[in-house]
């Protein structure tokens, strides 16, 4: 990066171009005090705190707003720029509440008061009645703002929230949130950036008020959603008590949202399960560790001599580490002799992972988030990104409010759909004809790239020939949206470039998920949008590591890597000094139906809750009454453990030990260990070992430390080999990362793929699901995610996001509402052919007649009672987005 030299106070001072005379000040170790500046904002100098002087100027200037130049002078320690700096602060620290500056001397604002040796008032005045402590997770102390605005433009110029508002009254301006009361009555979504801008005891975390400062600070990263911001989590006597972003984080840089910044109190949860547990009469009871894991190996060696490798199978877990999920399909494949190996990829992003790799080469996102700032127009298909990945959504709203188009493809009107200049509102389960019908487009008008196509595609002709059917006007007869949007939209991704497209579980959990991913895919292809900076094909992942799990083999087909078994298997053999099996394995769902059969007899689930998620309960609870081992490691009974554990193994949390996660645009990055583990928990890596030892199998699980296991890691998985561990200490590497000197890879296929040269167009024709409303069930429900919860709600049930959000709810169109008599909070029976639940009504106009939407966080109301047996016809993902239902009320 270039660099400018100046002076300051006679010292030559050197800083990044484009930076500030602020930064030059820090550059050079120097303090200035500030008040209204943030890191995150763009500079105004209104507070006048960080006063400069500046050769050639006759009066002094704010250093934050001052852009440094080359050769410029400033001058800081002169007494008149002292006593201006002190005068300044004192100004308003002469009405502030004076016991804050002991209480909270982490705020800068205090930090200077105590500087210049200030004294403050008393609360002015103000009674204790007039803090607002409505939020569950922070507080608001008006008597304590300094004016500053830091927290009104966080919350609009980055988060995009626009919570807290600039009024006047009395002749007085006051800061307050958009409900013009309390914070609970606002649109606040908790994400606590506010808390953080904040330089005062104006806001503040509630936790940081009861248990008082942290003692100690770990960064790591985030244990929630795919994005993978990093956290720096706060500590005093071995509980968690604060978490901050951490500011230089390259992937969220400074930002949060409500579930990685408070929704940490899990980890301390009363029901938290820390001791072994074996199933005795019918009841898990506590057992010493060496107990349980002799009953774990009986059982596996029980079904392995009676009905061979094919009975027996692992998971691994996307909420584990990389590490963790590499022993356990080793596990799998060398100790048990089988490739039944599978995690949760399988229902939510196998089929993205599928189709890139079918079509490009590599299953992963080809482009980084940094590409948002390069995006002429982002296009966001079958994703909620403001809820399911708020730094993200929140980085999409920023493109989009500084110019970018956006186009949003979703059945809902969500809150990303209501900036969007295109909003094409499918019937669920229509992404395939509507993504055709935009090719149509593409091709009839002339908007593909030429030379691309020459040089980097296959099959155009075929395909040319084969989308012409799919007319606008075709599509949307089937998608229920006018076709001149079909066009609209079109036009846009393929003229506006570069285009950048993001999908989500939208797009994969349907009958035709992989090959729907395959028709972003075309679209790319065609317009050229593909290798360049500021667009590419980009999956939103679901789970923090759900890209990992399968990456380091918890996949059937594929070893570490993501290669197939039969190009890899000798490599593997020699890393291992042990033989991959030949036979092919079952995937999940392939499991359940075996066990159903018969045919499958003992599963080792790690961290995932099957029964909850899967789709059909009933369906999957014969499948696991029918194993005669089934061994569950978690933090919590979740509900597969309580109704079929025969064994519980208690695991660590990802703030209790030390690792990497994987997260959606390739990026691998450090986990680290904040406390100690729990109880009598251990890492699921430690586990996997132990277990290992029991079935009289350790050779391979010696390891002494995660650093041991990931340099094996980087031993078989090639692209990966650049990436010590030394490497990975900082900001994470983005694979490819073939070599130590290698800086990591930004954007994929910028050259060609790795299947060659050229990627070839696939041709998918419409197949629409079975699954359709009729008279007897007239609804379409789709399910998903919410901001507040993760999930099956194993974690952020058990903090206070329950407060925020206590229960799933069936949103619904106000007209279908009134037509049943159903008011919100109402509620409703909801019936499919395969269950039923019961759960509260939420009126929705985002929600178009004759559809539904629910979450499924809440046990209680176990919303895939009613979801349904299609399946993605590649690879075999639940089709959770479609369900034909009835509703009723139930009052």
């Amino acid at each position: 990066m270039a660099t400018v030299r100046l002076t300051i106070d006679g010292k030559a001072v050197e800083v990044h171009e484009g930076g500030s005379a602020l930064d030059a000040l820090r550059a050079a170790g120097l303090e200035v005090p500030t008040a209204c500046h943030d890191p995150r904002l763009k500079p105004t100098g209104s507070c006048r705190f960080c006063l400069v002087g500046l050769k050639g100027s006759s009066r002094p200037v704010t250093a934050c707003a001052l852009p440094a130049t080359e050769g410029m002078e400033i001058f800081v320690d002169t007494p008149e720029l002292n006593e201006a700096r002190k005068a300044n602060v004192a100004l308003l620290a002469k009405e502030y509440p004076a016991e804050y500056v002991e209480e909270f001397p982490e705020k800068s604002f205090h930090h200077w008061v105590k500087h210049f040796g200030l004294d403050c008032a008393s609360r002015n005045g103000r009674l204790i009645q007039d803090v607002d402590s409505t939020n569950p997770y922070f507080r608001f102390d008006p008597a304590a703002c300094i004016k500053c605005f830091r927290c009104v433009r966080i919350c609009s110029e980055v988060q995009g929230s626009f919570v807290w508002n600039v009024f006047e009254r009395s002749g007085e301006t006051h800061v307050a949130p958009d409900s013009l009361g309390s914070l609970v009555d606002s649109t606040c979504k908790s994400c606590g950036a506010c808390v953080d801008a904040c330089p005062t005891g104006a806001l503040v975390d509630k936790t940081r008020e009861e248990a008082g400062a942290p003692t100690a600070w770990t960064r790591t990263t985030c244990p929630y959603c795919g994005v993978g911001c990093e956290l720096s989590v706060g500590t005093k006597d071995e509980r968690i008590v604060q978490v901050l972003p951490v500011l230089d984080a390259p992937v969220n840089k400074g930002h949060l949202c409500v579930k990685g910044r408070y929704a940490y109190g899990y980890v301390h949860a009363p029901d938290r399960v820390t001791s072994p547990m074996v199933r005795k009469e019918g009841r898990l009871v506590p057992v010493s560790w060496p107990e349980a894991l002799r009953a774990a190996a009986d059982g596996f060696r029980s079904a392995l001599g009676s009905y061979g490798t094919g009975s027996v199978g692992v998971l691994g877990s996307a909420r584990a580490t990389n590490e963790d999920n590499y022993l356990s399909q080793k596990f799998a494949r060398v100790v048990l002799g089988t490739n039944n190996v599978d995690c949760c990829a399988r229902v939510c992003h196998g089929p993205t992972a599928a189709a890139m790799k079918a079509m490009l080469g590599t299953g992963a996102a080809t482009n980084s988030y940094d590409d948002l700032d390069l995006a002429t127009t982002v296009m966001v298909v079958g994703s909620n990104p403001l809820e399911n990945h708020p730094i993200v959504g929140d980085r999409i709203l920023q493109a989009k409010l500084a110019g970018a188009n956006l186009i949003v493809i979703d059945p809902r009107r969500t809150e990303i759909a209501r900036y969007a200049d295109i909003h094409l509102a499918l019937r669920p389960g229509t992404n395939v004809p509507l993504l055709n019908a935009m090719a149509n487009v593409m091709v009839t008008e002339g908007l593909t790239d030429p030379g691309f196509l020459a040089t980097r595609v296959d099959e155009v002709e075929e395909y040319v020939s084969f989308v012409r059917d799919w007319t606008p006007e075709r599509a949307a007869e089937i998608c229920g949206v006018k076709a001149d949007d079909i066009r609209a939209a079109a036009r846009t991704y393929a003229t506006a470039k570069p285009s950048m497209c993001f999908h989500g579980l939208g797009v994969t959990e349907h009958l035709q998920g992989t090959e729907g991913v395959m028709t972003l895919v075309n679209l790319a292809l065609l317009t050229g949008n593909m290798g360049r900076p500021g667009c590419g094909i980009n999956p939103l992942r679901g789970q923090n590591n759900v890209q990992g799990s399968a990456h380091m083999g918890c996949e059937p087909g594929s070893l570490t890597g993501y290669v197939p078994i039969a190009g890899a298997k000798a490599l593997f053999e020699q890393v291992w000094n042990a033989a991959v099996p030949d036979e092919p394995g079952m995937n999940l769902l392939q499991m359940l139906d075996a066990a159903e059969e018969g045919r499958f007899k003992a599963l080792w689930v790690i961290g995932y809750d099957v029964y909850y998620t899967n789709p059909i309960a009933d369906r999957t609870r014969r499948a696991f009454e029918g194993m005669e081992m089934v061994i569950v490691q978690d933090l919590f009974l979740n509900e597969t453990a309580k109704e079929f554990a025969h064994v519980f193994l208690p695991a660590c949390s990802s703030f209790e030990h030390d690792g990497t996660f994987m997260n959606a645009e390739r990026r691998v990055q450090r986990v680290r260990k904040a406390i100690e583990p729990i109880g009598e928990s251990k890492a699921d890596w430690e586990i996997v070992q132990l277990m290992a030892a029991e079935m009289g199998k350790p050779e391979g699980f010696t390891f002494s430390s995660v650093e041991e296991v990931w340099e094996e890691v980087r031993k078989v998985w090639k692209p990966g080999a650049g990436m010590a561990w030394s490497r990975l200490e900082q900001q994470g590497l983005q694979w490819p990362c073939p070599t130590e000197d290698h800086p990591g890879t930004r954007i994929l296929h910028a050259e060609s793929f790795p299947i060659g040269v050229k990627a070839a167009l696939k041709r998918i024709d419409f197949v629409p699901t079975p699954e359709q409303p009729d008279g007897e069930y007239p609804f379409v429900l789709n399910t998903g995610r919410t901001l507040v919860h993760f999930n099956a709600g194993t974690m952020t049930a058990r903090t206070k996001n329950s407060e925020i959000r206590p229960s799933d709810t069936l949103d619904m169109n106000p007209v279908d509402a009134a037509r049943l008599g159903l008011q919100d909070g109402s509620r409703a029976k909801v019936r499919s052919p395969y269950g039923e639940a019961v759960l509260p009504v939420r009126r929705d106009p985002g929600v178009r007649e004759g559809e539904l939407f629910a979450t499924f966080h809440t046990v209680e109301v176990f919303i895939n009672r009613l979801t349904n047996p299609v399946r993605d016809r590649v690879f075999d993902t639940p089709s959770y987005k479609v369900t034909a239902v009835a509703v009723e009320s139930a009052d």
